[in-house]
């Protein structure tokens, strides 16, 4: 993990616990004895990150609805710091961001904000995501530097949001991985199944996917997938280079870097640039492009 991020080694479940109180009855040794919680119980996920916000970044009040994305907060500060690095942030400089599909949790302004100093605008295409995005920044009295902005063009992803005023630091975006639903449940299913038989749990074949782990449709899957969504967002970018400094987006999927890379040079970004991350054994990157010499 980055060096700035508060989320290295083992989790203190003892000490978060009393952070949450929640948490407390979802943390069990495991099959190694070793205290844990069931990964696969987005419950227990949830409890988690209630209790990672409150303590290390001072967030009192977080929730989301039920079938919402419930983000692991680690990779999400992972991305955040590693941006710092890109744009050069100076907490003496006020500087401002626009995060693409903010959903229902709001991570990333949150942490942004209490890392950096960051202003956000959060952009999203479910009205019930910026709705609870907007709860929670008002429970923390965040109004002020974390506002919102609602997508209604199914297809666009800048276009509608930007506006004529408008002066960004850097976009940061977590792009829809698959590109239908049923590749998203397989997906899900794998994961979940794995995680079960991690922790050591007796299996059958009936975990429901679309119960455990969160995700509208938006958060998990769009048409062209994900190297669609980013050479979308590529293309629209050209409109906004004057009003943005660094535009970023995730890469889930390595394979889809040089597709990417020849789409940022056939709109003539000055700057590209591939950040590469890992979490553990997962790796992970964002790839970051500028029009500004």
């Amino acid at each position: 993990m980055h060096p700035k991020n508060k989320h290295q080694g083992r989790y203190d479940l003892v000490g978060l616990s009393i952070s949450n109180p929640k948490l407390k009855a979802f943390v069990k040794p495991n099959a190694y004895n070793d205290l844990s919680i069931d990964f696969a119980n987005p419950k227990a996920v949830k409890a988690l990150n209630q209790a990672l916000l409150a303590k290390d970044y001072q967030i009192a009040e977080w929730d989301i609805p039920d079938h919402f994305l419930c983000p692991p907060i680690p990779g999400r500060a992972d991305y955040i710091h590693y941006l710092a690095d890109l744009i050069d942030a100076d907490k003496s400089k006020k500087m401002t961001g626009l995060d693409i599909g903010v959903g229902a949790n709001a991570i990333y302004p949150l942490i942004g904000h209490r890392e950096y100093g960051w202003d956000f605008i959060g952009a999203d295409i479910n009205a019930n995501a910026i709705k609870n995005a907007q709860a929670i920044v008002d429970a923390n009295g965040l109004n002020n530097c974390i506002q919102f902005r609602l997508q209604s063009h199914e297809h666009q992803i800048l276009k509608g949001i930007i506006q004529a005023d408008d002066a960004f630091d850097f976009t940061m975006c977590n792009p829809p991985f698959h590109a239908s639903l049923e590749d998203a449940q397989a997906v899900t299913q794998r994961k979940i199944y794995s995680l079960a038989k991690n922790a050591g749990k007796q299996l059958t074949k009936t975990i429901n996917a679309k119960l455990n782990f969160g995700g509208q449709g938006a958060e998990l899957f769009c048409k062209g997938g994900e190297l669609g969504f980013i050479e979308r967002m590529i293309k629209e970018s050209a409109l906004y280079k004057n009003q943005c400094r660094w535009f970023t987006t995730l890469v889930s999927k390595a394979s889809n870097l040089p597709k990417i890379e020849r789409s940022l040079k056939a709109i003539a970004a000055k700057k590209i640039k591939i950040v590469e991350m890992s979490q553990g054994q997962k790796q992970s990157r964002f790839v970051a492009w500028s029009y500004v010499n």
